[in-house]
């Protein structure tokens, strides 16, 4: 089953702030809402901020996902008020004698075969969490244990954030360990653990004959005890490794972005699945070009008769040949012109904008012909006072 306890113990739809029989679209829609007010570049060093974000992705992975909702939601159901665990040494002497496979799981036929009808069973959401720990007939089996998450990070490039890239990581983390080939044995005969019979779990409080679970403090939720300890383990079946891996940064990712790449973190133990890995990005500033949500920026610096008369310039674009836009004559010093589809990828594949400022360049000094020209056009216009509205405006204020 996907869904873990600790998931279980929290209400997601509370986080979320929707009901529980809300639709996708009212799930989907308050996740958004929230992941806007709540996402850490909008909150730049606020803690608090960063754990509310990650509680309603959490949430949304979870309730945004059909079968993980209807497991979590019988889950919930079953467990809400503490959930029902075998003790130790149930199955066995002074135990309950029953397959729990034929409570949750489909109902048994004839000969002991299991058939698929829904007959008193609670489908297939429910019976996974007990399938990984009883075999049919009551008989205990060691669970497979999923791998660590592990966190790592990059700096990029501003263009390789633009553009994606493909980095090498190395990662440090937990694998099983080679020299007892993960079982913490080194005579790769474990025993199964006497307290939790192998499930790694120990029942914990009670009430109306339910309760919740917790590792297994003897053998550290692994359900296996080592009777000779591996030298290089201690017992543990784990051991650190350093790989490294060639990561694939998607084009359009923005600076302390957050990803998640599923399946990509510590192995698994005893075929169990591998964690995530999640990658923290920088990217580091450019000369020229600036960001702005999927839109680049920059500023051109134009000369007064290009801004006065108008005309057409070239501006630069971020790994590509230069844009030709048109000056409008008269274009004011800080005017932004655009020029669509130059900018950063984004989620859906399409390009944002190239927001280019316009910045007069006014000469430090001006000589001949030049400094004739500008002398018989103050000349012409000294009858224009650009700063008359100014003044009327500061005194009817």
């Amino acid at each position: 089953m996907s869904i873990s306890r600790d998931l279980l113990e929290k209400d997601l739809y509370k986080v979320l702030g929707v009901p529980k029989d809300a639709t996708e679209a009212e799930i989907k829609k308050a996740y958004r809402k929230l992941a806007r007010e709540f996402h850490p570049d909008a909150n730049k060093g606020d803690a608090k901020a960063e754990e509310r974000f990650k509680e309603i992705s959490e949430a949304n992975d979870v309730l945004s996902d059909p079968k993980r909702r209807k497991e979590y939601d019988e889950g919930r159901a079953l467990f809400g008020n503490g959930g029902f665990r075998p003790g130790p040494g149930a199955g066995g002497p002074g135990g309950f004698n029953f397959d729990l496979g034929d409570l949750f799981g489909g109902a048994q036929g004839p000969g002991g075969t299991t058939g698929t009808g829904t007959g008193g069973g609670f489908g297939g959401g429910l019976g996974d969490v007990f399938g990984g720990l009883f075999n049919r007939g009551g008989t205990t089996r060691v669970q497979p244990r999923r791998g660590q998450d592990i966190e790592s990070e990059v700096t990029l490039s501003f263009t390789e954030a633009v553009d994606g890239a493909t980095v090498p990581l190395r990662m440090s983390s937990q694998a099983p360990c080679k020299a007892c080939s993960g079982t913490g044995d080194k005579n790769g005969t474990p025993r199964v653990c006497p307290t939790c019979v192998g499930t790694g779990q120990v029942a914990r409080g009670s009430g109306g004959g339910f309760s919740l679970t917790d590792p297994c403090p003897d053998c550290k939720g692994r359900g296996l005890i080592a009777e000779n300890p591996c030298e290089v383990c201690h017992g543990s079946g784990r051991a650190k490794s350093s790989r490294t891996m060639q990561v694939r940064i998607p084009a359009g990712v923005t600076d302390g972005q957050r990803i998640r790449l599923r399946g990509k973190g510590a192995p698994g133990e005893r075929g169990g699945p591998a964690g995530d890995l999640y990658v923290v990005v920088h990217v580091g500033p450019h000369p020229v070009f600036g960001r702005k949500d999927a839109n680049l920026t920059v500023t051109v610096p134009v000369s007064f008769v290009e801004a006065a008369l108008g005309g057409e310039i070239k501006v630069p674009t971020l790994g590509g040949p230069p844009v030709t836009l048109k000056l409008p004559p008269g274009t004011p010093n800080g005017r932004t012109l655009r020029a669509r589809g130059k900018g950063a990828v984004r989620k859906d594949g399409s390009r944002g904008d190239l927001l280019v400022t316009v910045e007069v360049a006014v000469p430090d000094r001006t000589e001949g012909k030049a400094l004739d020209a500008l002398e018989s056009y103050r000349e012409a216009t000294a009858d224009h006072d650009p700063r008359a509205e100014l003044f009327k405006a500061a005194k009817g204020a």
